[in-house]
């Protein structure tokens, strides 16, 4: 049975299957709306240890989670064990899991020696993870790619790393930092880390949909899987998995008209979280969720000129209608 209650610590999760965090994309609003169709747990956008160290407002708005379900996992990224321990310190007063980011490949978190390009520095690695574990009073976990370049996998080296410091579950992308997210998953080095530690292992990377969920589980025994990019305009995907996981049966594509009160739900709760400021950034999420229906490419250039609420509320609802 590989769909099952996953403990992470003294946290248990309803089930194995995770929302990853993402930058720009898994904020209040989106995490809402994926809880609906229940993944064990959701995860914040990473944020700065730096910036919360020096008490961003910006940072601090990336935490909020009142009113969301629990349980939610905080990430936090950085390369100082200072910076790093505080931010474990103060995120652990609001999180059940804290996450440690060193997958990130974005230039600008690379540049600074964060995120992935800690692969790189095993040893600083080490320390960074030493510090969270310490100063974190909820458990601790690392997302993490296999390495950074071809000539550098270190994915089970810091795997065992982890587990000897303390940290209580690892997630690993099956692709280096050079790859950004280009070519395929390497399952088997995923399969290697599970082999390595006897913590929880999740896998992370292309799985879009029932078959490349299943497919993760049966190739590397993993713990858990986390589902990054398949969720963009996909919701859903959390609960089509879990029932075929557990019948082998698919269920069916939302139709359109659930699509359609998906995306108003997560309108309504954007702008109700930031005014409509929301709006430019609700264009991706909604080019995502009408992706592949009729006339799609047209309606989004329609949408990327809408600055208004109720304007982008009419275009939709007149979309849907020629659906």
């Amino acid at each position: 049975m590989y769909l099952h209650k996953l403990k992470i610590g003294n946290v248990e999760l309803e089930n194995n299957l995770i929302l990853a965090p993402m930058a720009g994309v898994t904020n209040q609003p989106f995490r809402i709306i994926c809880k609906q169709f229940r993944p064990g747990m959701v995860c914040t956008e990473m944020a700065s240890s730096r910036a919360i160290f020096h008490d961003d407002k910006k940072t601090n708005r990336l935490l909020n989670t009142e009113g969301e379900n629990r349980p939610i996992s905080f990430q936090i990224f950085g390369s100082d064990e200072e910076t790093m321990g505080y931010a474990a310190n103060y995120v652990s007063k609001m999180a059940d899991i804290v996450d440690i980011n060193m997958g990130c490949p974005a230039p600008k978190v690379v540049k600074n020696g964060d995120g992935s390009k800690l692969l790189l520095d095993l040893q600083q690695a080490e320390k960074i993870m030493t510090a969270v574990v310490k100063n974190a009073s909820v458990p601790v976990t690392l997302k993490y790619r296999k390495g950074w370049d071809k000539e550098n996998i270190v994915a089970v080296e810091i795997a065992k790393i982890a587990e000897s410091v303390g940290i209580s579950a690892i997630t690993i992308h099956g692709r280096t930092r050079s790859e950004f997210y280009s070519g395929i998953a390497d399952l088997e080095e995923i399969k290697q880390v599970k082999q390595a530690v006897n913590i929880p292992v999740i896998g992370n990377g292309d799985i879009t949909d029932e078959e490349s969920a299943l497919k993760m589980f049966q190739e590397t025994g993993v713990d858990g899987i986390m589902i990054g990019r398949g969720s963009f305009g996909n919701p859903w995907i959390f609960q089509k998995i879990a029932h075929f996981l557990e019948t082998g049966e698919k269920l069916p594509d939302p139709s359109n008209q659930e699509k359609l009160e998906i995306i108003k739900k997560h309108i309504n709760l954007a702008v109700e979280e930031k005014g409509e400021i929301a709006i430019k950034e609700l264009r991706k999420h909604i080019a995502w969720y009408t992706k592949n229906l009729k006339n799609s490419s047209e309606f989004r250039n329609t949408i990327n000129k809408i600055e208004t609420k109720q304007e982008i509320m009419n275009k939709i609802e007149e979309y849907f209608k020629t659906l």
